[in-house]
């Protein structure tokens, strides 16, 4: 595993550094400062006539990103989470043969060290540590790659995620943010009185949404589990229960294909709220968003690659309606199956004969509109053929009260009045079994145990999903969910795959 020729040579600084004394893996620092705040308490020694104070000694620690070696002195920079620090490393003010013996010869960039001394600033202006010790903390034994600016290979950067952070300071900013965001979500809904809950990760049945499962084996019990695709039934049996608001930041798993908005495992918020409906939720989700802008300082308008997204401008239209005035499909069609796929077959796209109406119009909008909703957009009615789960209108029976909210062309949140009618959700599942029947394996099982429990009456409930993931790609203006999640899912390269097969 470790044979290239340059890894060597370092296993064999470590083996040295182990003969003169120094364990290259150390677990003594005394570490007492970050670098940010290194930075920040010394910014004032540029009013102090000789540039430094040698009366305030720091500790500090981190990884050597930079190194430029001289004859009895050197700088390097090392960086830990909060940022840079150059440090001045003089012959004359280490231990005698340090300085020659050890740091010059056997310390270079990747290694992790701490370094005690006072601040000072620099001839050319920069504030940097003058050390009076230096202590080897960790031996990198892998060299960093050569480009100081990063890693520009991305693939390398998805598989290595722990290079990536190393050589690019600026991903670590993304996942500072995400982290933000996600705390920020649990602070909101806990301020408006939401209890955050716990459901099962295995399930007996794949329901909540129309996805096709992970499927697991529980040994124990002998029998097949399915990785969960939605907490919602769980959720909404918690309403039953006499939860009256409830939520979860929960992990999903949909066993479908991936491109740069679907990762097989990701990451959303459900929560649902008794008493309130669907057009409840749209004014919660503008107040939710304001709350972030808020909190992370962030302008209303902000930049997605060529776009602009205007965040305080949210409007709501019908689906329907939708299709004529964004995707400019001909009125006269948007209620006829037979017209629809005559039309979709006109614009050459392949289409399933034995679709309903309702699935037709999906897949309307799907074509000709989503792509073109940019600022933040609620589109609502949707129709119950594609609803399994969201309450019926009392005046259009066809259409449900739902709404998905678009930005950039990109679903981000679902959200109905929830159907509590015990016999329409009956019904609802048999058509979705009858759907899987007829070939379509993301169609949703039959719930028997939730059909129960809404015999027992749950009070009239909104319930949304906001994907977490698609979020955090629109505020920190990244295209690729992989540059949003820590450790995507990637195909298995040559090695991994001999890796297994030994296995």
């Amino acid at each position: 595993m470790f044979s290239n020729k340059f890894i060597q040579q370092r296993i064999e600084k470590s083996n040295k550094l182990k003969e003169q004394g120094y364990n290259p893996y150390a677990n003594d620092t005394t570490k007492d400062t970050t670098i940010a705040k290194f930075l920040n308490v010394n910014d004032d020694l540029e009013h102090v006539e000789n540039k430094r104070d040698e009366n305030r000694i720091y500790t500090v620690a981190g990884r050597i990103k930079f190194f430029r070696l001289m004859g009895k002195a050197s700088f390097i920079k090392i960086e830990d989470e909060s940022g840079i620090l150059q440090g001045y490393i003089a012959r004359d003010n280490l231990a005698e043969g340090f300085y020659n013996n050890t740091f010059k010869k056997l310390i270079e960039v990747g290694d992790i060290i701490q370094i005690t001394g006072y601040p000072f600033i620099t001839g050319k202006g920069e504030l940097s540590i003058h050390a009076t010790d230096v202590k080897l903390l960790t031996k990198a034994i892998s060299p960093l790659p050569e480009k100081y600016h990063g890693i520009v290979d991305k693939e390398l950067r998805y598989r290595q995620r722990y290079l990536d952070l190393i050589m690019n300071s600026d991903v670590k900013k993304v996942f500072h943010t995400r982290s933000k965001i996600i705390s920020l979500t649990r602070r909101f809904f806990e301020d408006k009185g939401f209890l955050e809950v716990e459901t099962p990760m295995m399930h007996p049945i794949a329901g909540g949404a129309n996805a096709k499962p992970f499927v697991t084996h529980f040994n124990a019990l002998d029998v097949d589990r399915y990785l969960r695709i939605a907490p919602e039934l769980y959720l909404k049996r918690l309403v039953v229960g006499g939860f009256e608001a409830v939520f979860e930041i929960n992990r999903n798993f949909r066993n479908e294909g991936m491109d740069a908005t679907h990762n097989p495992e990701f990451t959303s918020i459900e929560f649902y709220w008794a008493y309130k409906t669907y057009k409840d939720l749209i004014e919660l989700t503008k107040e939710y968003f304001e709350y972030l802008f808020e909190h992370l300082n962030l302008p209303t308008k902000l930049p997605y690659g060529d776009l602009e997204i205007n965040f305080s401008n949210f409007t709501e239209i019908p689906l329907i309606e939708s299709l004529t005035t964004i995707g400019e499909v001909p009125a006269d069609i948007t209620n006829d199956k037979d017209k629809i796929l005559a039309y979709l077959k006109e614009q050459n796209l392949e289409v399933n004969d034995k679709l309903t109406l309702g699935q037709l119009q999906g897949e309307l909008f799907d074509e000709f509109v989503e792509e073109k909703l940019i600022d933040p957009t609620f589109i609502t009615e949707y129709p119950v053929d594609i609803s399994p789960l969201a309450r019926r209108s009392d005046t259009k029976p066809d259409i449900t009260d739902r709404f998905e909210l678009f930005i950039a062309g990109r679903e981000i949140a679902n959200a109905f009045s929830e159907l509590n009618d015990p016999l329409d959700q009956l019904q609802r599942f048999e058509g979705q079994m009858e759907a899987k029947d007829a070939g379509d394996d993301e169609a949703h099982e039959m719930d028997a145990d939730f059909v129960n429990a809404l015999s027992y009456g749950m009070a009239p409930t909104a319930g949304q999903g906001i994907g977490i993931d698609r979020l955090v790609m629109m505020l920190t203006n990244q295209h690729s969910i992989r540059d949003v999640l820590l450790f995507p899912a990637m195909k298995p390269v040559a090695k991994e795959i001999d890796l297994l097969e030994e296995n």
